[in-house]
């Protein structure tokens, strides 16, 4: 049984890993953990979206072939 509750875990934890990856979610944590690390005060999340936003538009790799 314990087993069986440890794949199930270890399935949820992949589940999440991938939906944070998808949505963005872990980007966020990963800038404020850098601001942690620097020092530095991060922008709101709402900021930081529109940032982030702009740049994909800015840099956006578009090609037919």
């Amino acid at each position: 049984m314990s087993r069986l509750r440890g794949a199930a875990g270890e399935a949820v934890r992949g589940v999440r890993w991938y939906l944070r990856q998808v949505t963005g979610e872990a980007k966020w944590d990963e800038y404020l953990a850098a601001c942690a690390a620097d020092g530095t005060t991060p922008m709101t999340r709402r900021a930081f979206e529109r940032h982030r936003d702009e740049h994909r538009e800015a840099c956006a790799r578009t090609s037919c072939c």
